[in-house]
């Protein structure tokens, strides 16, 4: 009997130690501000992107895939804690903190036995410590080599060359979960990057949100160029793991934080701010690679994927749905939406208030609800009240903003300046069909009336389900959280919470 007991925890220890050997590893690369159709990829004629063409040509490529929230910080805390930010506090909010209390997949991988570090911009930005934690929950920081970028305003972080380090301290068979995250594609750009790496300003697509002319054209190609930087640093990994032998079993993911830092994308909920791009390969996990997938997906999903592949069971808090099932077939009929929200962004409304709103997206329509439509979307025309001191500060300074704030009162220019400057109704509501650019708002036109009711109460209905304070009750307190970010206009702060 005895021997018999032996035996059987020989066995079960052997096949513990082949299961920890199997585990996947997760190599997850982030850009910073890229929308989803800037890849080859998805169809971009300019842009070259041969990393993630080759992931998606590998793996699979997600057509709606959504970001939580168009804003660094929020949606950054999505990923890892696998929730909607409503219900994660002050994270709801950029230049805020992560609670502790909130799990994070890096976490839970870590205390598996993964090894857990990240490069350049994990979780940011923000201040740590007033949520309780002291490492950035992206992991252990590799920052320590250095390039020579190849334009100003690039990051000089050799991305891919940390990622070398961090591999050098993984020990045999321990897997990995590493966070590789540039500063690029966000802002500022050197003016006429694009056009010395010889990009051709003719051939660039000018979204019809945009002004279309020399000056936007241009912009759009030096955001490119950063784009292309990502891609080069996500190749050199990918082609590090190829050659120590790892790639196989090691779950590449290639993304973006939200949308393109211009107007009417980032920091808002329409696609070109939401949308993300999305490919993943893992040969070991995936069935019929080469798909296109064309489910609803969130960014949040991320996090139960990665655990779940692991063969950690994601925590109860963690409400995201894992893509475990699409990766292994293509079944989608349960997945007809995505769910995107925002808070306070940049602080550019007087007294620290934000912008809070939450959409629907689903193949037909975007329905989108705001919660304060008396308050400027974009950030106040008044520079004085935000804390960036500039005005519309929700938008990043560029050579289009300034263009199309310039001559807002022009012929060709004036629609779209009050598309991305002016004020919005409690309800917006966008037929993809035949506006798939978001820019004719329909709610309440009769032919509409139907849509806009079912919309708004699938919307109300998962906000309830996932406890949105915001529509079951409870502390709301958004727009009273710190702003830990560097405050520009003299005398500014963020309005104490009424009693």
């Amino acid at each position: 009997m005895k021997i018999w007991t032996t035996i059987a925890a020989i066995a079960l220890c052997l096949s513990l130690r082949s299961a920890a050997e199997e585990r996947p590893n997760i190599l997850f690369c982030i850009s910073d501000d890229q929308s989803y159709s800037h890849t080859g990829a998805n169809g971009d004629p300019v842009v070259k992107t041969p990393a993630f063409d080759r992931v998606a040509r590998e793996g699979l490529r997600f057509v709606h895939a959504f970001c939580n929230a168009p804003t660094c910080g929020p949606s950054r805390s999505a990923i890892l804690t696998g929730q909607p930010i409503w219900r994660l506090e002050e994270a709801g909010n950029i230049h805020s903190t992560l609670p502790a209390k909130f799990a994070t997949y890096t976490g839970l991988l870590q205390t598996a036995g993964y090894k857990i570090g990240f490069t350049g911009k994990g979780w940011s930005p923000g201040r740590l410590e007033a949520g309780g934690r002291t490492v950035n929950p992206a992991g252990e920081a590799f920052q320590r080599r250095r390039t020579k970028p190849p334009f100003k305003a690039m990051r000089n972080t050799d991305y891919a060359g940390n990622f070398e380090d961090f591999m050098k301290q993984v020990k045999k068979e321990q897997p990995f979960c590493f966070w590789l995250g540039t500063s690029e594609p966000h802002r500022g750009f050197e003016l006429g990057a694009g056009k010395k790496t010889g990009k051709d300003p003719s051939r660039a697509v000018v979204p019809p949100i945009f002004p279309d002319n020399d000056i936007v054209r241009n912009d759009i190609l030096d955001y490119l160029v950063e784009v292309e930087t990502f891609d080069h640093q996500v190749g050199r990994a990918i082609r590090l793991l190829e050659d120590i032998g790892k790639l196989d079993n090691t779950i590449v993911v290639v993304t973006s934080d939200h949308g393109m830092p211009f107007p009417r994308a980032k920091a808002s909920l329409y696609d070109a701010g939401s949308r993300v791009p999305l490919a993943i390969r893992w040969p070991k996990g995936i069935s019929q690679a080469g798909r296109e997938v064309t489910a609803f997906v969130n960014l949040s999903d991320l996090a139960p994927t990665f655990l779940e592949a692991a063969g950690v069971k994601p925590p109860s808090m963690m409400i995201a749905r894992s893509l475990t099932d699409i990766f292994a077939s293509n079944d989608i009929t349960k997945r007809p939406s995505a769910f995107i929200a925002m808070e306070r962004h940049d602080g550019c409304r007087k007294g620290g208030k934000g912008y809070p709103c939450r959409a629907i997206r689903t193949k037909e329509f975007m329905y989108i609800y705001n919660f304060e439509p008396t308050r400027w979307p974009s950030g106040s025309p008044d520079a004085t009240v935000c804390a960036r001191s500039i005005p519309y500060g929700e938008i990043d300074s560029s050579p289009t903003k300034k263009y199309m704030m310039e001559h807002r009162n022009e012929h060709g220019v004036a629609r779209l300046a009050e598309l991305a400057f002016g004020m919005r109704p409690a309800e917006e509501l966008y037929d993809l069909k035949k506006d798939p650019d978001q820019m004719n708002n329909v709610a309440g036109k009769l032919d509409y009336l139907t849509a806009q009711s079912r919309l708004h109460e699938q919307l109300f209905d998962h906000l309830r389900q996932t406890r949105d304070p915001r529509v079951v009750g409870g502390e709301v307190d958004w727009d009273y959280y710190p702003y830990y970010g560097r405050i520009s206009t003299k005398g500014w702060k963020v309005d104490p919470k009424p009693e």
